[in-house]
């Protein structure tokens, strides 16, 4: 990677960790497919919803790479994919400047959405903001990514995305918003159990640190299990498919998860990363088709 050029386009491209963009397309793909399946759909809500989502990725992982830097824990111990700040591609005045243009996008993108669903969700919105700094240089921490995770990967996004086509919230919804939230939280689950030792290091403890190891391989396959689990209210609406297909996904699942278990160590455990983020599209796009497609 030394032949990319400082603050260039394909620096900026590998700062915005384009593979992290499933978990955010996720959640807005189920709330859209489950409005859809009730009988509404408006497209433009819905394609703002998809740009919010990703810019806010972005600027959650622009945030990410400044402040990891600076604290010190992009170092030669990091077992995951390189940083940009960490490796030079891109310098900390630019990266200030990208996060602040990545969040006023972010904003532009979502502030018409008060026009579909009320003003009040600006509300939702500077919380998703404030919550993507809070997330790096605070809360992932003190073990509290998780809950972050749940909270703005599954019940905002799916609950939100629902809401401005419906105008409604039903419990379906919320649980199978809370099957996204956890899917996706398998991410953060490879991504700290590759880096507990170095984050004990700096004094960052998340989840992993708390439970150790064996724990959260554990917590892994149970995330799995669970999410699979919620999907299974959709039997209650007649929605069969929503509730059968993924279990395929638990399928991919299983073989990561005993992939993770036999690797245990080392930069390796990033095949695991791609798999787990495969894996989360995977669900999303089975939910997704088993919603839209009644048997």
């Amino acid at each position: 990677m030394n032949e990319i050029e400082k603050n260039s386009l394909k620096a900026w491209w590998l700062a915005a960790r384009p593979k992290t963009l499933t978990g955010a397309a996720v959640p807005v793909m189920i709330g859209v497919a489950t409005a859809f399946a009730d009988g509404t759909f408006q497209m433009i809500p819905a394609m703002l919803c998809f740009l919010f989502a990703f810019l806010m990725q972005i600027d959650a992982n622009f945030v990410n790479d400044y402040y990891d830097f600076k604290k010190g824990l992009d170092d030669e111990h990091r077992l995951g994919p390189k940083r940009a700040c960490a490796e030079g591609w891109i310098s900390l005045p630019a990266m200030r400047n990208g996060i602040i243009v990545t969040t006023l996008l972010s904003c532009m993108a979502g502030l018409p959405l008060v026009l579909y669903g009320g003003y009040w969700l600006v509300m939702i919105g500077v919380a998703c903001v404030l919550f993507t700094f809070l997330y790096t240089t605070t809360l992932a921490r003190v073990g509290a990514g998780d809950l972050l995770v749940l909270l703005f990967f599954g019940i905002v996004p799916v609950c939100m995305t629902y809401y401005l086509q419906t105008h409604c919230i039903t419990w379906q919804v919320f649980l199978l918003s809370l099957a996204s939230g956890l899917v996706v939280d398998g991410l953060l689950v490879v991504n700290n159990y590759r880096d507990v030792e170095n984050d004990k290091r700096g004094g960052k403890v998340t989840l992993v640190v708390l439970l150790g190891k064996k724990t959260a391989e554990n917590l892994y396959l149970w995330l799995g299990i669970t999410t699979v689990a919620l999907c299974q209210t959709m039997w209650m609406s007649g929605q069969i498919l929503a509730a059968v297909l993924p279990f395929l996904f638990l399928v991919f699942h299983v073989f990561t998860w005993r992939k993770m278990k036999k690797i245990a160590v080392g930069k390796e455990l990033n095949q695991v990363l791609g798999d787990t983020a495969r894996n989360i599209f995977i669900f999303g796009l089975l939910v997704t088709i088993g919603l839209i497609i009644k048997v």
